[in-house]
């Protein structure tokens, strides 16, 4: 394998609890957006991932977005999913992303159209986000597009994917983790975890299996924000398991106390994936709440973030 010059990959190989951040791009063309968003993220987390037309919404393109970045001093996680792009404007942008210094990529299938706010756009699907995995190791490893033809100058990516341990059937949830690994994908950023008792089940299979020492995993966590949040995601969010204990631990506190005992929860949760064999790093998806990292960083123990070489 080629080295990528990933910060991410360099903390993880080093055997540092990685922690990463998250970042939605504007509805607009204002960089400045992302650079207010970015300024809360600099320094406390190891790298940041930057959505693809979320929800299939669209918003300013992640290659763009994840380009402010790097101009800002930090490291993106350049997401792409299939739903927009077939495999020639895919190969196009990796190779384009890797030539602009972008390091990291995460291979996603991509939210349906029906769900965004263009419900009438066509699909596009022509890969899988395990096939997707595949390309881009083939393009960096072996030199070759999918056509079969050689790659003048391989984009170096360390390359990660999603896994949700709470999609039904349960039981499957491992085996496509392990064909998201046989695909060749480095690291793995979770769902956000709301039932702890299912992901320590999931990552005993993992470990069971030798997963988790083929790829590096890092534990998704979402603080809520308030109970309305809570009740949302356990009824309105498919593929999101949130257990009654939250919802009753946030019914619990009086409103303009939600939100200080969801972060509760998140610390908890931090505390607890630390410990867990297997587990390699926490990524933090606070949903437009990126003023808050800071402070969860900080009470969480994530600082200082190691500096490798």
């Amino acid at each position: 394998m080629m080295k990528s010059g990933s910060n991410l990959e360099k903390i993880l190989r080093a055997g540092h609890f990685a922690f990463t951040g998250e970042l939605g791009p504007p509805r607009g063309a204002h960089a400045e957006e992302v650079r207010k968003k970015a300024a809360h993220l600099k320094g406390r987390v190891d790298a940041v991932n930057i959505t693809d037309n979320q929800t299939a919404v669209v918003r300013m393109a992640s290659w763009a977005a994840s380009l402010i970045l790097i101009q800002e001093g930090i490291e993106p996680n350049y997401q792409m999913v299939c739903r927009d792009r077939n495999r020639l404007a895919m190969q196009a942008d990796i190779l384009g992303a890797a030539a602009l210094g972008i390091r990291n990529m995460l291979c996603l299938s991509g939210d349906h159209c029906l769900f965004g706010d263009h419900p009438t756009a066509k699909g596009v699907f022509d890969l899988d986000s395990i096939q997707l995995i595949r390309m881009v190791k083939q393009l960096r490893d072996e030199g070759k597009f999918q056509s079969g033809a050689d790659v003048d100058g391989r984009p170096a990516i360390f390359i990660g994917a999603a896994s949700n341990p709470f999609a039904d059937p349960f039981e499957w949830r491992v085996q496509r983790l392990a064909k998201k690994v046989e695909a060749g994908v480095d690291f793995i950023q979770t769902q956000c975890i709301y039932n702890m008792a299912k992901f320590r089940e999931f990552i005993r299979l993992a470990n069971e299996e030798g997963l988790t020492e083929k790829v590096f995993i890092l534990a998704g966590i979402t603080p809520m924000k308030s109970l309305g949040m809570a009740k949302y995601m356990k009824t309105k969010v498919p593929g999101m398991d949130v257990p009654d204990e939250i919802i009753s631990r946030l019914q619990g506190v009086p409103r303009d106390k939600q939100a200080e005992e969801g972060i509760r929860i998140a610390l908890e949760q931090i505390a607890e994936l630390k410990e867990m064999k297997g587990v390699h790093g926490v990524h933090l998806m606070a949903i437009e709440w990126e003023h808050r990292v800071p402070e969860i960083a900080e009470r969480a123990g994530m600082l200082p973030r190691p500096v490798v070489g």
